[in-house]
């Protein structure tokens, strides 16, 4: 399916002639390793259509990716990546950590939107814009812009921090599986064990459950 603009559009007209939108998606929900990453986008209404190209992460290579986040960025009225890492999931669980990760991203943006849009089914953001009306709507990525251009930034920022780490950890292979439970991280957990940017408060395969 073409991303559009349709979605966020129609929610606009309901807004106030100023009114913004800011489409969000997250990045790293499933990972054993390292932070999870959301993504914002905003849009207005005057904003033209998204870069040719622009589609959810998922559907994209590494290279069509790395080419699309700084149009993308360019395109956008204001976009911000956030983070929680392994460590806050690890405390305030994963659900919490996307909440903290949005309100990092909201907040670098500098803007408050009046709309947000999110992929998914399940409000876990209005603890953090409780002035927003939220919006959910399952498979968002693959229809709306401005979420399928949040998904793009937040896989790039997240796949460069876990490049970075990999070099501090490199049995772990972080480099090519960025943190998910590809057979080649699995030995490593299973030979070396878990790292300090591990999610140790999850059953982490190849590791002896941890007792809570």
């Amino acid at each position: 399916m073409a991303v559009s603009l349709r979605v966020e559009r129609a929610l606009l007209r309901d807004a106030s002639p100023t009114g913004v939108l800011a489409g969000i998606d997250e990045v790293g929900r499933g990972a054993l390793a390292g932070p999870v990453a959301v993504g914002v986008v905003v849009v207005d209404r005057a904003i033209g259509p998204a870069p040719r190209g622009v589609r959810d992460s998922k559907d994209c290579d590494e290279a069509t990716r790395e080419m699309l986040a700084p149009r993308v960025r360019a395109w956008a009225r204001r976009s911000a990546v956030g983070m929680a890492s392994a460590g806050e999931i690890d405390s305030i669980g994963i659900i919490g950590a996307l909440a903290l990760a949005a309100a990092r991203a909201i907040n670098a943006t500098g803007v408050r939107p009046d709309i947000v849009l999110l992929d998914g089914k399940h409000d876990w953001l209005s603890r953090v814009a409780p002035q927003a009306r939220v919006v959910t709507r399952v498979k968002a990525d693959t229809s709306c812009a401005a979420v399928a251009a949040a998904s793009i930034i937040a896989k790039v920022e997240r796949d460069a921090h876990m490049v970075r780490l990999a070099s501090e950890h490199p049995a772990y292979r972080w480099d090519s599986n960025k943190g998910y439970a590809a057979p080649e991280h699995v030995m490593a957990l299973e030979h070396h064990g878990p790292t300090p940017v591990h999610r140790v408060s999850w059953r982490l395969p190849g590791t002896p459950l941890t007792p809570h």
